[in-house]
């Protein structure tokens, strides 16, 4: 990349993202966060607050525009919570105030056994489903080819949680591994439909969360139930995919760089170069500069050094490692596209 850099005439950001989710040469290193980089601060400042930016599509476009107007970042995700799906298939949403994202509500699952498992055909024409769409819309038309914007569809492990609950689904995935299988196959076209929607609006690429995390399933778990599946959203989901699971996640990369999708978000619990060391460039990674403990509670200098870290590994687009902290302060957020253009600098002298 360092080579590169220096002989790849200057690109869009849209472009560059682009580039580095096919591993194609870029003029620098992305600076990209395909979760969430809402703050109190900037809601403030383009009166754009949540539970409304969630809701409203003019508004959600506004707050998320801010990651490339005001931060400096070279995409715009418009999709700052994990429950659009889930609300509109009458999950139990808490909406929350402006200080917190909304969630769902899965001690009250609306499904408890697998006869439960119907996915409704026009959820996708509900009002919370649809204000991502349109908001994509809105972006496009603003920005043209000028920025890379990116959707978000939940995956079916992810929706899994939101439906049956936590506990019951992992209790289910543990007793009854082909029920699992079957509520799986079931959620997947809600993932497949939704993408497929957000693409046509005009986004770039698409996150997947699929929260299979290291904290509650172990590598085998998502070799056995979600690596095949990954599979068939790669070759069903007409653009770039970036899969997002949280924790430590080493143990699934293996897996993970076999899926055929573009990138993997991946978390600040897992070693830059340990990780690229694993995938061999056959995924690109996106990250993972820590949340609470350096963009929260640390100051730029903090934020410079991790960037640094995953530089130096050759980690393909830089970022948070997940949503970020609502109370996260915008100095630190700007302080990772400034130190990515400084290392590419130093580094374009040493060369």
């Amino acid at each position: 990349m360092v080579s590169a850099s220096a002989i790849v005439p200057r690109m869009t950001s849209r472009q560059r993202v682009l580039a580095a989710l096919h591993r194609k040469p870029v003029d620098r290193t992305p600076v990209c966060n395909p979760t969430s980089v809402a703050t109190l601060e900037l809601m403030d400042l383009v009166d754009a607050p949540f539970p409304d930016a969630n809701r409203r599509p003019e508004l959600m476009a506004r707050l998320a525009a801010t990651s490339y107007t005001e931060l400096g970042f070279d995409t715009i995700m418009p999709v700052f919570s994990i429950i659009q799906e889930s609300s509109a298939i009458c999950c139990k949403i808490q909406w929350e105030q402006k200080d917190n994202w909304p969630t769902v509500r899965m001690s009250e699952p609306i499904f408890r056994t697998l006869s439960d498992v119907k996915v409704p055909r026009d959820f996708i024409k509900h009002s919370d489903a649809q204000c991502v769409i349109e908001a994509i819309r809105i972006l496009r038309k603003e920005f043209g080819d000028e920025v890379a914007i990116i959707g978000k569809s939940m995956g079916p492990w992810s929706m899994g949680y939101h439906t049956m609950g936590v506990e019951p689904f992992l209790l289910m995935s543990l007793d009854d591994p082909d029920g699992t299988k079957r509520v799986l196959d079931l959620l997947k076209e809600m993932t497949v439909e939704y993408a497929i929607a957000q693409l046509e609006a005009g986004a770039d690429a698409i996150t997947l969360p699929d929260h299979a995390t290291g904290d509650l399933v172990s590598g085998k778990y998502y070799e056995k139930y979600l690596l095949e599946l990954h599979k068939e959203f790669a070759a069903r989901i007409p653009g770039p995919i970036i899969l997002h699971i949280c924790g430590r996640t080493v143990d699934r990369m293996e897996y993970i760089a076999q899926t055929g999708m573009a990138a993997f978000h991946y978390d600040s619990k897992n070693n830059p170069q340990e990780s690229m060391d694993i995938v061999k460039h056959r995924i690109a990674l996106v990250g993972n500069i820590n949340n609470p403990s350096t963009l929260y509670s640390k100051g730029p200098e903090e934020v410079r050094q991790e960037v640094y870290r995953n530089l130096d590994a050759g980690v393909d687009l830089i970022g948070p490692e997940c949503a970020i902290p609502l109370q996260t302060a915008i100095e630190n957020l700007k302080e990772i596209p400034r130190a990515v253009q400084d290392w590419h600098r130093e580094h374009t002298r040493l060369d």
